[in-house]
């Protein structure tokens, strides 16, 4: 069986895939194996009498090449199922599978402030088995997909913000898996850097076809970049709402369509947090 999340009124011949703000359609075949499945997830911290539940039978599928944003109020479990699928806690209960290891990318850069640009990424190329004598040139090849060519001397201190999480993507990336983990890695920067960093985002994901798992508390962000928004309810995290972003042309925060479906999610993610502080 094959779902199809398409626009719409939009065939494939209408849309501009060189405009790197247009998301492609998806399509999830049952008989293709995930990049990312998670099935009855459940996840518990504590001992008894002091438990405390993150995650409550979690279940979700993330198709090879899908955008697919996590959306939910504050200690929903974004960021616990994000450390399950990287495979940095093991789940109370349930499963959870990878297509190989994920790569994660956290709010913060992270960079090692005594290497180069290149230095940072080149030492994740490390990890990753890349041979010593091809690593500069492999440093150097992400940097330049991530547009900063000709800065892989420079030290961190010496870039920008945006700058800054650009080498954190290009290091991610230099991990050599095939799913992208992102813990709101936009959620520091200034509104026109992250609005430049969505573009390159879509189009870096379109370029390298890198399953993507985008966790953040904006909507329009995740309706902006995701091909699916999946909202999970606070405390325990339960999946309660999947959208398929069937949005035509160029996204923007500001496209009408974009605040049309975020303001429906936005409508549905109040009545979640409201129900849970009533409880």
């Amino acid at each position: 069986m094959t779902t199809t999340l398409t626009r719409s009124g939009a065939n494939s011949d209408e849309i501009d895939h060189e405009d790197p703000r247009v998301v492609p359609p998806v399509e999830v075949d049952a008989g293709v194996r995930p990049a990312v499945g998670i099935d009855a997830v459940t996840k518990v911290f504590g001992t008894r009498g002091h438990a405390v539940a993150a995650l409550d039978r979690v279940s979700l599928s993330v198709a090879p090449g899908e955008f697919v944003c996590l959306l939910g109020a504050s200690g929903c479990g974004k960021s616990t199922l994000l450390n399950l699928i990287a495979g940095l806690d093991t789940p109370s209960a349930g499963e959870v599978t990878t297509a190989g290891r994920p790569a994660l990318m956290f709010q913060e850069p992270a960079l090692y402030p005594w290497l180069s640009a290149a230095g940072n990424i080149e030492l994740a190329l490390r990890y990753a088995g890349v041979k010593r004598t091809e690593r500069r040139g492999r440093a150097d090849e992400l940097l330049e997909l991530v547009r900063l060519a000709g800065i892989g001397d420079r030290r961190v201190h010496e870039l920008s913000g945006g700058q800054r999480q650009r080498v954190a993507l290009a290091r991610a990336l230099a991990q050599g898996g095939s799913v992208l983990l992102m813990d709101e890695p936009f959620a520091a920067l200034d509104a026109i850097t992250r609005d430049v960093m969505h573009d390159e985002l879509t189009r870096i994901w379109k370029k390298t076809g890198t399953s993507v798992v985008f966790v953040t508390h904006n909507v329009r962000e995740a309706v902006r970049l995701g091909q699916r928004v999946v909202l999970l309810s606070s405390r325990p995290g339960r999946v309660v709402g999947e959208w398929a972003v069937d949005i035509r042309g160029p996204r923007t925060i500001e496209h009408a369509e974009v605040a049309a479906l975020a303001s429906q999610i936005t409508v549905r993610l109040r009545e979640e947090i409201a129900s849970h502080a009533r409880a």
